[in-house]
């Protein structure tokens, strides 16, 4: 075996792809500062009983375990940011208002989201606690579509959904806990024979309520068919009209999927996921997750996103990349203070080695620094 190999579904990123995101990370994370979001940055690896709270089986299974060598416990490499940002707003910030917090950081996966992702994210999000009305779900989907917009990521859209509604849909029914794992998995996938086959002992109601969901896909008028194709429930009701205020934002084109229930044992209200041409998987994934505080001891109602910036710079018009300024390797004093002039501006300037004055230079330059009449002054390579 080659021993540069790397394991399957992990890679290295090269320039120029590493200066592109690098550039996207600190755009975005601009981005969230003049919002107001504070950055944090959580550790990699966490004992199991804090990585895991609150976030469902299916995160347990994306997680690598190991044994901590000082205290004997389990821990785990973190899958996801967003329960470490819950902890911190739970226990160490535990500021009693509204709290604005983002992050960026690489993430590792036991097993990859889709067939060709990676196994090691680039994640970045932001996240506001303390908050439970739908202003702050508007917020969030609104600062996700200018971080799209910010990235020069054009064409993208958004698809919401609302987990209360398949919830209320199964606690009116008296549907079990076994049961209702059953559903989702048949909901999740559309399959329309293994629904039929597990709600046979259901209610008519309920078993007209669970076909209806895959049916109801589609733009805002999706809505209207949803009021009367579902029971009256008041939380039906009020989850119905939340999606309706979210599907108005004005800054991305907005679907309804009432199937959608990704992330269910997780989130605990509006769920959305964004799409952009060129990449087959979600380009961000959010909504809202009210229990994950109440897991960590203190309930705080919180919504987010995250977005793998990977993904963004795949989706991102290609760019033409820094051009460089080369000069020549002297002592100079001139050229130093020539070149350190540049720099600050922000300019990269590359030096030439000695003995490597005919070497290919990595940037690429498309100027240079020459001496003329005493002065050291760039001019434009042919």
């Amino acid at each position: 075996m080659r021993n540069w190999l790397l394991p399957e579904n992990l890679e290295d990123i090269l320039p120029p792809q590493a200066q592109r995101i690098d550039a996207m990370r600190a755009t975005v994370l601009g981005l969230f500062r003049v919002h107001g979001y504070e950055l944090v940055i959580p550790p990699m690896l966490e004992y199991m009983e804090s990585l895991l709270t609150g976030t469902g089986h299916d995160l347990d299974l994306r997680t690598f375990k190991l044994v901590d060598q000082l205290s004997g416990r389990m821990m785990g490499v973190r899958a996801d940011i967003t329960p470490q940002v819950a902890r911190i707003d739970a226990h160490l910030l535990n500021r009693k208002g509204i709290a604005r917090l983002c992050y960026a950081g690489s993430v590792l996966l036991t097993r990859p989201r889709g067939l060709d992702s990676t196994r090691e994210p680039l994640q970045i999000g932001a996240e506001i606690y303390g908050h439970s009305g739908i202003e702050s779900d508007l917020e969030i989907q609104q600062l996700l579509a200018d971080s799209l917009a910010a990235c020069g990521i054009s064409g993208a859209r958004l698809d919401i959904g609302h987990v209360a509604v398949f919830r209320a849909i199964c606690r009116r029914g008296g549907v079990g806990a076994e049961l209702e794992s059953d559903l989702y998995e048949a909901l999740q996938a559309k399959d329309l024979p293994a629904l039929r086959a597990v709600t046979k002992s259901l209610s008519k109601t309920t078993r007209g309520a669970l076909f209806a969901l895959p049916e109801l896909y589609g733009d805002g008028a999706v809505l209207e068919r949803a009021r009367r194709a579902l029971p009256r429930y008041p939380e039906i009701d009020r989850a119905l009209r939340d999606l309706k205020a979210l599907s108005r934002n004005g800054r991305i084109p907005v679907s309804v999927d009432l199937a959608d229930l990704r992330g269910y044992h997780y989130h605990s209200g509006v769920v959305f996921a964004a799409y952009a041409p060129g990449v087959a998987n979600a380009i961000a994934l959010g909504g809202r997750y009210d229990e994950v505080g109440k897991a960590f001891g203190r309930a705080r109602p919180a919504t987010g996103f995250s977005m793998d910036l990977r993904d963004l710079e795949r989706a991102a018009p290609a760019g033409d990349g820094a051009a460089a300024i080369r000069a020549p390797h002297s002592a100079d004093p001139g050229l130093a203070a020539a070149i350190r002039k540049l720099r600050d501006a922000g300019e990269i300037v590359v030096v030439r080695l000695p003995g490597h004055a005919s070497d290919p230079v990595a940037p690429e330059c498309d100027r240079e620094l020459a001496k003329r009449g005493g002065k050291w002054l760039v001019r434009k390579l042919k």
